[in-house]
C-alpha cells in the first residue's frame, strides 16, 4: 500500500513557506521595535494637568524667562517645580478670582480641603531611573532649553518633543555644536545664529566642551 502522497501542486507552496519562515519573524521584530522605540511611544506625550498653564501665553506672549519658574536649572542636577508661591506672586493680583487658578487657592485656604498640600504636577520628561541627567552641566555650557525641549514658548499644553533616548543623546555628545549657544541666551526660544555649525564650533573651543560617550557618563 502507497504512503500518503502531497499533490503536485503542494510543491509550489515551498518556496511561498520558506518566504513566510523569514519574513513573518523579521516583520514582528521591525513592528516592536519601532512601536516600543521612544519616538513612538513618547514624543507627543501631553498629560493633563491640575493647573491649565499656557507656556505660549506666559513664556510665549508675556516672554517670561523659563528660570523665573524653573529657578535651579543652572545650579542643580533637576529642574524644579515651581511651588505654588512662585504662580501666586503674580495671581494673587492678577486674575485672582478665576476658576483656572482655583487649585492654586485652596492650597492656601485656610479650611480648604488640600490646605498645606502641594499641587500634583504630572512629570512630562521622565527619564528612567538608571540614567543621570545633570540639567545644570548642560546649560552651564551653552545647550539651549529648546534642544531638548522643542518651543515651549508655542506649546499651549506642553509635550515631549524629543524622544531623549540613549541614541539620540549619543548624537549630541558626538556631535554638540548645532545644539550651542552663547550663554546669555540659553533661555532665548527663538535665537538663530547666521552660521549654527561655526558658531558651535567656536562656542565649543571657548567653552572647552568635549561631551563623554562612555557609558559611565549617564550610567553610574
Amino acid at each position: 500500500m502507497n504512503g500518503f502522497v502531497f499533490p503536485k501542486w503542494v510543491n509550489h507552496l515551498r518556496p511561498l513557506l520558506g518566504f513566510c519562515l523569514v519574513a513573518v519573524p523579521a516583520y514582528v521584530v521591525v513592528v516592536f521595535a519601532w512601536g516600543a522605540a521612544p519616538r513612538t511611544t513618547d514624543v507627543g506625550y501631553a498629560p493633563r494637568q491640575p493647573v491649565a498653564y499656557s507656556h505660549a501665553l506666559h513664556a510665549g506672549l508675556l516672554g517670561l524667562d523659563c528660570r523665573y519658574c524653573h529657578t535651579n536649572v543652572e545650579t542643580a542636577a533637576h529642574a524644579l517645580i515651581p511651588p505654588t508661591q512662585v504662580c501666586l506672586n503674580c495671581h494673587t493680583t492678577i486674575r485672582a478670582d478665576s476658576p483656572k487658578l482655583a487649585p492654586l487657592r485652596q492650597v492656601y485656604a485656610e479650611d480648604g480641603a488640600r490646605a498645606g498640600m502641594p499641587i500634583e504636577w504630572v512629570r512630562v520628561h521622565d527619564l528612567p531611573d538608571y540614567v543621570y541627567f545633570d540639567h545644570s552641566a548642560h546649560v552651564r555650557r551653552g545647550v539651549g532649553c529648546v534642544s531638548c525641549h522643542g518651543r515651549v514658548d508655542n506649546m499651549e499644553v506642553v509635550y515631549q518633543a524629543e524622544p531623549l533616548s540613549m541614541g539620540w543623546c549619543l548624537d549630541c555628545h558626538r556631535n554638540p555644536y548645532r545644539h550651542l549657544r552663547p550663554l546669555d541666551k540659553v533661555t532665548d526660544m527663538t535665537w538663530a545664529p547666521v552660521d549654527a555649525l561655526a558658531e558651535g564650533r567656536r562656542l565649543a573651543e571657548l567653552y572647552d566642551i568635549r561631551p563623554p560617550t562612555d557609558c559611565s557618563a549617564c550610567h553610574r
